[in-house]
């Protein structure tokens, strides 16, 4: 049986896939909203150009992932859509993708729960970015989502807003 929480993306099986390579560009903001994307593999961020030439990262979409997902209720897209990596994604018209939620309630509902815990997931991150102390941002990431598996400690430096070597001066200190 399929897992509620992925059943959306069914949406998506017969979807043609366009392939990017490292720094394409799948919309610009205000771009007008005509598509719905899931990324098959590689990674795609929305960035928003800031004043200084700089970009703010508001997402990172991996494998699996939708991506501008909240434009569906949007007439233009709020940010643009640049290829971190080389990375294929199913692409559906906006319409056809809204027709299918309709249709398909499950459908609509495994999209509301994947957004839902994605909201939790960000709530708590924010609140953990907070804390001042490495210690106390790392108790509150492993009371949140457990010890991560074997070789993945870099990935919560990034999570929790550290340089890979505090957490590691913290974990050394707890001898974890």
């Amino acid at each position: 049986m399929i897992s509620i929480i992925s059943e959306w993306m069914q949406i998506f099986d017969d979807a043609p896939v366009r392939v990017f390579t490292k720094g394409d560009i799948l919309f610009r903001r205000d771009d007008p909203v005509r598509s719905m994307y899931l990324v098959s593999t590689g990674a795609v961020a929305l960035e928003r150009p800031l004043t200084d030439g700089g970009h703010l990262t508001l997402h990172v979409a991996g494998a699996g992932a939708a991506l501008a997902e909240a434009s569906l209720f949007a007439e233009t897209y709020h940010c643009d859509a640049v290829a971190r990596s080389n990375a294929s994604v199913a692409v559906l018209s906006r319409s056809n993708f809204a027709a299918e939620l309709r249709q398909w309630p499950d459908a609509a509902m495994s999209m509301i729960e994947t957004h839902a815990r994605a909201v939790q997931a960000q709530r708590a991150r924010i609140e953990i970015l907070r804390l001042r102390r490495v210690s106390d941002r790392l108790d509150a990431w492993l009371d949140f989502h457990g010890e991560p598996p074997k070789g993945e400690w870099i990935i919560v430096a990034d999570q929790i807003g550290v340089s890979p070597p505090a957490l590691y001066r913290e974990l050394a200190r707890r001898r974890l």
